[in-house]
């Protein structure tokens, strides 16, 4: 299996769709909280999945529970929580939700995890990602 993983800020609408052109990626499974408003841009809820479709012949799904909750991202944006503490109390949200049983494998495979993030490195999508491949072992994962 293979899953992609891809943050919009600091892309630009050519950037955003060029680097989803990666063979074997057949829809964008978007693991934002918030999927609306300005700061949202072109990869708005409303916006987003006509996109896709038009420009890489693709598939939109939206996956709350994959994101973040409220109090997570409050702690994170207005109170500069640690990375290590979101870490680990994002990890205790995926565990808490199931996602290992309750997203369908066929939805990942393939799939592109979208945040706004620009870089994995400090992301939920990453976490996301490693989560999965540590609990159902054969997943590569591949960060545009």
């Amino acid at each position: 299996m293979k899953v992609f993983t891809i943050g919009f800020s600091r892309k630009n609408t050519e950037q955003f769709f060029t680097r989803l052109r990666e063979p074997g990626l057949l829809r964008v499974v978007d693991i934002r909280l918030y999927n609306k408003g300005p700061s949202a841009g072109f990869t708005n809820r409303n916006d987003l999945p006509f996109l896709l479709r038009q420009v890489n012949q693709m598939d939109y799904v939206h996956r709350l529970d994959m994101a973040p909750n409220e109090a997570l991202m409050d702690d994170q944006r207005t109170n500069g929580v640690d990375y290590l503490k979101y870490k680990k109390e994002f990890r205790e949200l995926l565990t808490d939700r199931r996602i290992e049983t309750n997203v369908p494998k066929e939805l990942i495979d393939g799939g592109c995890l979208l945040c706004s993030e620009p870089s994995a490195e400090f992301c939920h999508r990453r976490l996301v990602a490693e989560y999965l491949k540590e609990k159902w072992g054969d997943l590569e994962i591949i960060h545009l």
